[in-house]
């Protein structure tokens, strides 16, 4: 028996788009595909080296209401979810059940610190 999923806070879902940089070659924008809730839960965090400054990463089991695979809805993991300046990198997706009711995303939040 599943435990019960709460999806109380809001989250855009993002994707990558190559952009023109003007200069023969592409920068890295991010497209919003919509607004999702979702229930955020964290993991585990620890200290990275981040050259001339420190990093903190924090890892999050974000777990929203399932998608079809190929719906722009349903997150991949180059894709990542975003709460106001607060950026969530999705790095694996799978169905919390059988049923594909719901989708658990492992995120990953680097904040310099």
């Amino acid at each position: 028996m599943s435990s019960a999923v709460t999806l109380s806070r809001r989250l855009l879902l993002e994707r990558p788009l190559a952009a023109p940089d003007g200069a023969g070659g592409f920068s890295q924008a991010w497209e919003t595909l919509g607004s999702v809730w979702a229930e955020v839960v964290a993991r585990t965090g620890r200290d990275v080296d981040g050259g001339a400054m420190t990093l903190s990463a924090a890892r999050y089991r974000i777990t929203l209401r399932g998608a079809p695979v190929g719906s722009e809805q349903r997150p991949t993991p180059d894709c990542r979810f975003r709460e106001g300046d607060r950026v969530f990198a999705i790095d694996a997706v799978t169905e919390k059940d059988g049923h594909g009711r719901y989708l658990v995303c492992h995120a990953t939040e680097e904040v310099v610190s």
